[in-house]
């Protein structure tokens, strides 16, 4: 830890700009594990979002008007300041009033924080009660903002309106995530006036959602289209959200060809080693392997562990400085059964450990640690868990906001593909099948760069037979991933809905990678990795225009 910094104008801008957040939303509170009333929600109606922009525009007259009188007041003007012209820029394009897709909108949101929310003792299930009774109206609100995007001609494709429907439905079945969560996750020594409260109030969410489930099937589906890519001028505005910077999309359209197939062509030469043949020959060769099979979600959990707990270990004794609070990763089976992996970030005073979450999907009983062992290094360390908990330590040079809120999907998540690749580059990775499993990830993120882009902007397809469409997507991600069909349903589904955050993985890990080379070229002999890692990830989460700026010192 360094010498506690003293506060300027412009620590004191952000951090009243986290205060504002915890204000108008206070699941942010959950997030950052503060104190305060949670059991409310954002207002998500129309006038909500007005509030919004008024805060936005707000915040950025303040911070036009402060003076940086260092480099950490620069990164933070420059970030932040980027940050709010563009949520002005989205709000402008009215992307709010069609906000609706299959993984990432209010409609999953407003569930979701649930997993987070504190479940020890009577006051947290008390609070988590409250909570449930204000789904209700955390829901209306939305439905009203969807409502003036039919008024206005602004309505999400009617795909991601299906696939919402059915999520909405299964959150409001008797045996939904509710009344399960009501019923069995709650303690059962509960005073019982608790139990049923929290019951009752399950009862309002899961009736909620059925209602909610209502709105989008009568009155938003016949309102909407079937038309998936959302144009140049949107996309720009979602790239640059997700990137935190502004690429040339048509150069990075061809680069991310040129990419899948070299993680092709790198894929088919292990595959050969492996089985003597193709891809799919490894693949079977791989999953019939027993010593590479674990069975059932108590296995997984203590090998995810186990593995997690090894590589932090490792890793901190010679390539990464990981202070004693960070050391802690917790590793758990998520209670939702959506399918996935995700991490969630530690508590601001690190009471809350930072945790790696694994969705499992109903029956899935079998997992292959082949596919899995590059994904606990891209979840934990040196991936996200190492990049958020440096930041949330260095807390004496870091304000709230550039410690817990800051940064871009593409900081974040090509942070974690180039650690992928770190881990191949350190050794981690040299047995056949953890490697083949690393390829086969990396693979399907660079077909995700030419997926995203093509659809989008309607842009030829690479068979040459017309133009990116769903269906050719569909084909498309078959031939590039080794995933079950209804996985590529949802991911493929998850693109067309999101425009623009898929590619930032790959395109994040190429500024990643590129920003370690120029600074290798500029440093020369005197160049060391160790070093520049904790120099990059001090600076805590920031849009990659501003980590180059940053660790380039090209101000």
């Amino acid at each position: 830890m360094t010498e506690k910094r003293t506060p300027t104008a412009v620590d004191l801008i952000a951090e009243k700009w986290v205060d504002t957040l915890c204000e108008l939303d206070p699941d942010f509170r959950i997030w950052l594990g503060r104190g305060g009333d949670v059991s409310q929600f954002a207002d998500y109606s129309p006038n909500g979002h007005a509030l919004y922009d008024a805060a936005v525009r707000s915040t950025l007259t303040a911070l036009r008007s402060a003076d940086a009188v260092d480099d950490v007041d620069r990164v933070t003007k420059l970030d932040l300041t980027g940050d709010l012209e563009l949520a002005l820029e989205l709000s402008e394009s009215k992307w709010h009033l069609r906000d609706l897709n299959n993984i990432a909108s209010p409609a999953q949101g407003i569930r979701d924080v649930f997993d987070l929310m504190p479940t020890d003792g009577v006051d947290a299930w008390e609070t988590i009660a409250a909570k449930l009774g204000n789904i209700s109206a955390a829901l209306g609100g939305y439905r009203q903002t969807l409502a003036e995007g039919i008024r206005q001609g602004f309505v999400p494709a009617r795909r991601q309106i299906v696939e919402v429907i059915s999520q909405a439905e299964r959150n409001a079945g008797p045996e939904g995530f509710f009344i399960d969560f009501a019923t069995n996750t709650a303690p059962s020594d509960l005073p019982e006036s608790l139990r049923a409260d929290l019951l009752f109030a399950a009862e309002s969410a899961r009736l909620a959602y059925l209602e909610f489930a209502t709105f989008l099937r009568d009155e938003l589906a016949p309102a909407s289209h079937d038309h998936d890519g959302v144009g140049r001028e949107d996309y720009g505005l979602h790239s640059r959200h997700f990137l935190g910077a502004t690429v040339d999309l048509d150069e990075t359209y061809e680069w991310g060809l040129d990419e899948l197939g070299r993680m092709r062509a790198e894929q088919e030469t292990i595959a050969k080693r492996i089985a003597g043949g193709s891809v799919a020959d490894a693949v079977a060769a791989l999953d019939n392997d027993p010593t590479r099979k674990i069975h059932g979600t108590e296995a997984l959990q203590a090998w995810m562990q186990k593995l997690s707990d090894n590589a932090v270990r490792e890793l901190g004794k010679e390539h990464f400085e990981i202070a004693e609070p960070m050391r802690n990763l917790e590793c758990h089976i998520a209670p939702t059964k959506e399918g996935g992996i995700y991490y969630t970030g530690p508590s601001d005073d690190f009471s809350r450990a930072g945790r790696m979450w694994w969705s499992v999907p109903e029956g899935v009983t079998e997992f292959d640690t082949w596919r899995e062992t590059t994904t606990v290094y891209h979840e934990g360390v040196p991936g996200h868990h190492l990049q958020v908990s440096q930041a949330v330590y260095n807390s004496a040079q870091l304000n709230t906001w550039r410690r817990q809120l800051a940064g871009s999907s593409g900081h974040a998540e090509g942070w974690a593909l180039y650690a992928e690749r770190l881990m191949a580059e350190l050794g981690y990775l040299d047995d056949d099948g953890d490697r083949f499993g690393m390829l086969d990830g990396q693979r399907m993120r660079a077909a995700r760069v030419v997926l995203d882009i093509g659809v989008h902007l309607g842009k030829k397809r690479p068979d040459g037979n017309g133009i990116w469409d769903a269906d050719f997507a569909y084909d498309f991600m078959r031939d590039n991933v080794l995933m079950e069909d209804e996985f590529v349903r949802f991911e493929v589904n998850r693109y067309l809905g999101w425009p623009g955050q898929a590619p930032s993985y790959k395109i994040g890990q190429r500024i990643w990678e590129d920003l370690r080379a120029e600074s290798q070229r500029r440093e020369g002999a005197s160049f060391s990795l160790a070093a520049w890692h904790k120099r990059a990830l001090d600076i805590g989460g920031t849009g990659l225009d501003t980590l180059r700026t940053a660790v380039l010192g090209d101000w």
